[in-house]
């Protein structure tokens, strides 16, 4: 297995959040913290502690795109998830890896491998 990292997830359902978090502690990964909502996740990415965070692009209602523009500030690799059922990111986000729901375990790795390897 790659190196164990320190995840943020940003999601803003609680049974996807925690099947995430499953997957990730069975890659033997640590979760640093689940936010469901644009602003909490701002402030996470402002304390930091984290490798790399997931990112859901709906967080009720709102894009995520403040999240990962702060994060690319802060040069912190970050994965972004969809459903499928949204708009295309914006241009500058377009060379970072996607995940689609649902989640699968062989899905969450090699997302996570191709935003440490940008």
């Amino acid at each position: 297995m790659a190196d164990a990292r320190s995840i943020l997830i940003v999601e803003d359902e609680p049974l996807i959040a925690m099947m995430l978090e499953d997957f990730l502690d069975s890659l033997g990964h640590r979760v640093r913290g689940t936010c469901e909502t644009v602003e909490c996740a701002l402030e996470e990415v402002e304390k930091g502690g984290f490798d790399l965070a997931i990112l859901d692009v709906n967080l009720k209602g709102e894009n995520v795109w403040p999240v990962a523009t702060k994060l690319r500030e802060k040069k912190v690799p970050f994965v972004i998830a969809t459903g499928g059922h949204v708009d295309p990111p914006p241009p500058e986000f377009n060379d970072a890896p996607v995940i689609e729901k649902p989640y699968t375990v062989d899905r969450v790795t090699p997302a996570i491998e191709a935003a440490f390897a940008q």
